[in-house]
């Protein structure tokens, strides 16, 4: 996993697509004064998407970490300004990239002001369902909770297959739509070689006349 280290006032994006997976840990990363780390991941439709965060109070005195969750359209989802502790949740609206973004601000002091120690966890699908609650409102036994959690993940599943089949028949649309482009302009490549060719030959052809060096 890698981790870039921005400079001050840079953005920092963090390109994660292995936090947002089912049963992930939380994830722990050093947030320097007066910089923007953001993680992103796709995100399919009508998924939940819950999320725990943390912000140690080490820092310059005054100083405060905002947090932004937006899409790609940079409608925002989520936002706490001087977040410390907390929890949010969201439902996926559309297929698209979602950003969480912790952004430090700080005022310019005379020695280095300690980074600050973001601890996120994020859960999507069927992690982020609180089967407990399911249970108590509908009155399910220990057993009845498993299955019904066996069939919200074979369903997860089935959606993801279904959407990775609509990809592949999507890339197989463009491939084949490329292939077509491609023959149709090496053929009117070869047409205009053919036509400039037959030109050449009937123009120097003429000429030679003209000079009569050929009858």
């Amino acid at each position: 996993m890698r981790v870039p280290r921005p400079g001050p006032g840079l953005l920092g994006p963090l390109l994660l697509p292995l936090l947002l997976a089912g049963g992930c840990g939380a994830l722990s990363f050093q947030l320097p004064a007066q910089t923007r780390k953001c993680l992103k991941e796709e995100m399919h439709r009508d998924v939940m998407v819950t999320g725990e965060y943390e912000v140690s109070e080490a820092g310059a005195p005054g100083a405060r970490t905002d947090l932004r969750v937006t899409d790609s359209s940079g409608h925002l989802l989520y936002s706490k300004e001087d977040a410390k502790k907390g929890k949010f949740a969201f439902t996926t609206d559309d297929y698209e990239i979602y950003e969480i973004c912790f952004e430090s601000h700080a005022q310019s002091v005379g020695f280095r002001v300690p980074d600050q120690l973001i601890t996120l966890n994020v859960k999507h699908g069927v992690e982020a369902r609180n089967y407990e609650d399911i249970a108590k409102a509908e009155k399910l036994k220990p057993l009845e909770v498993d299955l019904r959690r066996l069939e919200d993940l074979s369903e997860s599943i089935v959606k993801d297959f279904a959407y990775m089949k609509q990809r592949e028949e999507e890339m197989r649309d463009t491939n084949e739509s490329t292939s077509t482009r491609v023959l149709y302009f090496s053929i009117f490549s070869m047409l205009c070689l053919v036509g400039l060719a037959t030109w050449q030959v009937c123009y120097l052809r003429r000429f030679f006349k003209a000079k009569k060096l050929i009858e």
